[in-house]
């Protein structure tokens, strides 16, 4: 599969039982694509003609609550913690770094959480293969806001993605963006919220610069948004 994103994969030195976990866990929860969407010159993800099958992937029974999507998913704390308070709904990850996709996998095995699989590069690999409104949820949370002008061709938000995103949500379906940064937030806005696929839910300032009760703080805010008040947007499928 050709490479699409930039950044790293791989940190420090993984412990033993990360390196334990990523041989033995991983190859059980992880997303296997039915084959690869074109990729362009340029690094566009074209759909792909063969679709994931959801029910096979969570065990051969689609999930009771549907299927959840989170993109970049750092560490898994966000990804966790709707695993464990939806066991109803199958979640599908998106991660590639390589050091954060362990620490998921340490709490999934903790939790002993079943409705969690997991793919380790592109995430737009994945919304290439899924079918027509196969997503009840899906999450785009602190993505890399590249901030330099040359870079954000870079950026994951962009109309092509929405277009995906708006293709793979089922009717009233929910699309959960997040950012601290204030020049992808404004970027975010201008593409997402005139989409004419998707509804801006917000009906009053509090509603985007307030977390809402169900979506958990990850570590990476935890750690390095003090300066930086982050911001929600969510936008219904229409």
């Amino acid at each position: 599969m050709r490479r699409t994103l930039h950044g790293r994969r791989r940190g420090k030195a993984l412990r033993a039982g990360q390196r334990s976990l990523m041989e033995t866990l991983l190859p059980r929860l992880a997303v296997q694509l039915p084959a690869p969407p074109a990729v362009s010159e340029v690094g566009e993800v074209g759909e792909s003609a063969a679709k994931l099958d959801l029910p096979a992937l969570f065990g051969g029974t689609p999930p009771a609550g549907g299927v959840w999507l989170e993109v970049g998913f750092g560490g898994g704390e966000h990804l966790v913690w709707q695993a464990e308070h939806h066991p109803e709904v199958g979640l599908i990850g998106c991660e590639p770094y390589l050091n954060g996709v362990a620490k998921c996998l340490a709490s999934i095995d903790r939790a002993g959480l079943a409705n969690v699989r997991l793919f380790t590069d592109d995430a737009r690999f994945v919304l290439a293969a899924l079918p027509d409104s196969a997503l009840g949820r899906a999450f785009v949370l602190f993505p890399d806001p590249w901030p330099k002008s040359r870079h954000h061709k870079r950026r994951f938000i962009q109309r092509a993605t929405l277009d995906t995103l708006a293709r793979v949500l089922a009717p009233g379906g929910e699309l959960r963006l997040a950012t601290d940064d204030p020049g992808y937030c404004r970027w975010m806005a201008e593409r997402a919220c005139t989409h004419p696929a998707f509804e801006w839910l917000a009906e009053r300032p509090a509603d985007w610069r307030q977390r809402p009760d169900d979506w958990p703080a990850t570590r990476y805010e935890r750690k390095l948004l003090a300066g930086h008040p982050p911001t929600f947007l969510r936008l219904r499928r229409r």
